[in-house]
């Protein structure tokens, strides 16, 4: 079997991995990262190529990975000026102390 050879991947794992390229294209990765990415996904999740033969069968699926990214975030703290963050720091330091 060459590398890179996906007839060992179910249906549910080739449809998952086009869905995870998808999301990465739209984000603004080129095609090729993207499908490596997807693929790389994939095989953190379910463990690789779930069809007979070799071992790892009957491993339960880890939906960790495809929680992992997503958008980036913190755009409206990085927005809000240093002193109005500082307030806000110091307001939630006393609110603590006082509970």
């Amino acid at each position: 079997m060459p590398r890179g050879d996906k007839s060992k991947y179910t249906s549910k794992q080739k449809r998952q991995a086009d869905k995870i390229e998808e999301g990465y294209k739209s984000r603004g990765v080129s095609e090729d990262k993207a499908e490596r990415r997807a693929w790389a996904t994939v095989n953190k999740m379910t463990g690789g190529g779930k069809k007979k033969g070799g071992s790892g069968r009957g491993k339960p699926t880890n939906t960790a990975p495809a929680k992992k990214g997503g958008k980036l975030g913190g755009k409206a703290s990085a927005a809000r000026s240093a002193s109005a963050k500082s307030a806000s720091a110091k307001k939630a330091a006393r609110t603590r102390k006082k509970k």
